[in-house]
């Protein structure tokens, strides 16, 4: 009998052991745990990346009661482009929402959103990252524990200059513009005899004042909102390439929350993958409209025969990193657009 009891004594104060262990080390197996999650961006406030971030910040919060808190910082308030990436890998930060082509030193399949006149419009490129290869690019960097969980637009680029009107391929000779960096823009402006340049986004209006790039290519939102039109004498509309985002989490912190927390911030990103979405279409008509209403930009239309110029000079560009990104993921965004 005795031996009963002490056996069962020890039992107790096994089990009491583990529970005390379980809470030392913070896992909380049942119901949502209480953390603070940061959320690092480059851009302004009035921009889709921005709203898709409020909207999931919204979201988690509500759900959470409240025991979930998510920091925002836009304006590159806490990070930038420069150590965004280096910082989510350590778990510094737990969202960035990038620009997709500064992975390229990553993966060189990141250099999609470069390839010239490829995707027509954002539902194009959606239906490429919604899909099998777009889904297998983004989690292609989990050895760095970094997951990309989904793809945010933002639209198409143009091109914005201070020396001369664009309206052909020849009027890149000689100019140097700022781009997000990566392979393939640079055989794009070099087979046009320009120059690139890879410049933080949140340094870029100095460089542009200061005349360190002549131009730089961005989408109608990122141009008014960080008012490149006040240091730049002209913009060409041409939507050559995209700036895309996705928004990518650090895998130990994705993986570490118990099942109720995780449903919830899975939840936060879609609704803010929804509003981005949402947002970036109608936030780049009404940008255009008040770059135009501002005057100080002259605005140049390409005509479907100038665009087809375009086309026709960058085809190489294709041929030259066909086996780097993989003609079954080109084929896989051409069909997308269709």
């Amino acid at each position: 009998m005795k031996k009963i009891i002490v056996f069962g004594l020890f039992l107790v104060v096994s089990i009491s052991l583990m529970a005390c262990g379980q809470g030392a080390s913070g896992t909380d197996e049942d119901g949502v745990e209480e953390m603070t999650i940061k959320f690092s961006h480059v851009v302004s406030e009035n921009t889709p990346k921005h709203q898709g971030a409020l909207a999931m910040k919204e979201y988690i919060e509500d759900e959470s009661d409240g025991k979930i808190e998510l920091e925002i910082y836009p304006n590159s308030s806490l990070f930038g482009d420069q150590d965004e990436y280096q910082n989510l890998a350590s778990n510094n930060v737990q969202f960035i929402a990038p620009d997709l082509t500064k992975f390229v030193g990553n993966n060189p399949q990141f250099n999609i959103p470069a390839l010239p006149f490829l995707f027509p419009d954002d539902e194009a490129a959606i239906n490429f990252w919604d899909g099998e290869k777009g889904e297998e690019v983004l989690s292609s960097l989990t050895d760095d524990g970094v997951l990309g969980l989904s793809m945010w637009p933002n639209g198409g680029k143009q091109i914005t200059n201070d020396a001369r009107e664009i309206t052909s391929p020849d009027d890149f000779e000689g100019l140097k513009f700022r781009t997000q960096g990566g392979q393939v823009l640079e055989s794009l402006y070099s087979t046009m005899g320009a120059g690139s340049e890879s410049i933080p986004f949140g340094e870029l209006y100095t460089a542009l004042d200061q005349g360190v790039v002549e131009g730089q290519e961005n989408t109608f939102s990122n141009i008014e909102s960080k008012k490149f039109d006040e240091v730049q004498s002209y913009m060409t509309v041409m939507n050559h390439t995209r700036v895309d985002y996705a928004i990518f989490t650090n895998t130990e912190f994705w993986d570490g929350m118990n099942d109720e927390t995780k449903e919830i911030v899975e939840g936060g990103v879609e609704k803010g993958t929804e509003v981005a979405r949402a947002e970036a279409q109608s936030l780049n008509e009404e940008a255009y409209e008040t770059i135009k209403e501002r005057g100080q930009v002259e605005i140049k239309e390409l005509s479907e025969e100038e665009i087809q110029e375009f086309r026709d000079t960058l085809e190489p560009v294709y041929e030259e990193y066909e086996d780097d990104i993989g003609t079954d993921v080109i084929e896989a965004a051409r069909e997308a657009g269709e």
